[in-house]
């Protein structure tokens, strides 16, 4: 039988910032239940009470994880490289042809980056800034979508198993996003992070890196910044 406790705690599961907001003691219960009382009444087909829903609000976030304690691991800020250039194309044939030519263009001996990522319909590719009009020049008979300077990139190496391990990327860009820091892309692999981000925010997603490492005590500040 479909109670209205049923109904907030699948509310409550499908959504991870209520969670969040719950977590940090922000919301109003009185505000929540008046937002879900017409959709737990559908449900339920008849009317509900409001003290009702309160009720069943405050049992249920009680219940809640605190996201400070799940399980996580620890990571490191490894590199920070600054002069990040992100272009994004359309993918065809002859743009995968010559994505072979960055190979010969990058010098990853001096610190050259180069990360593509390739989606159903579109190519991104991130590199150093001084390879700009180099990539410009290779691919400039493809259909560019987007070009952003100005970028850094922050690399965080996590302990291993962290790939497997549901919620660990959340508890970092969790932070970042509450900060009003905008993630350009994420690189992910097995025990790496990378995280792009403009670079007027390089300090401001620093300083929230370090506030994160504090709640959980398990970060490890190691790195050198690149040009």
């Amino acid at each position: 039988m479909v109670t209205i406790s049923h109904i907030i705690r699948d509310v409550l599961d499908r959504h991870v910032l209520l969670q969040e907001a719950f977590s940090q003691n922000i919301v109003s219960y009185n505000k929540l239940a008046n937002i879900l009382k017409p959709e737990i009444e559908e449900e339920l087909g008849r009317s509900v009470k409001h003290n009702a829903i309160v009720m069943a609000l405050r049992r249920n976030s009680e219940k809640l994880v605190d996201p400070t304690l799940r399980p996580s691991f620890s990571y490191s800020i490894e590199t920070i490289r600054t002069d990040i250039f992100y272009i994004v194309m359309e993918e065809s044939p002859r743009l995968l042809n010559k994505i072979a030519e960055l190979y010969s263009v990058i010098d990853f001996k001096k610190g050259g980056l180069l990360n593509i990522i390739q989606g159903n319909c579109e190519v991104a590719i991130i590199t150093n800034n001084k390879y700009r009009d180099k990539l410009l020049d290779i691919f400039g008979e493809e259909n560019i979508l987007e070009t952003i300077e100005d970028l850094v990139s922050i690399s965080l190496t996590y302990s291993k198993n962290f790939l497997l391990t549901p919620g660990i990327i959340y508890d970092i860009t969790r932070y970042i996003t509450w900060e009003n820091i905008n993630i350009i892309d994420i690189i992910l692999t097995k025990t790496e992070l990378n995280l792009i981000v403009g670079r007027k925010d390089l300090m401001k997603c620093y300083k929230t890196l370090g506030r994160f490492s504090e709640k959980t005590g398990k970060a490890k500040e190691n790195f050198s910044i690149t040009e």
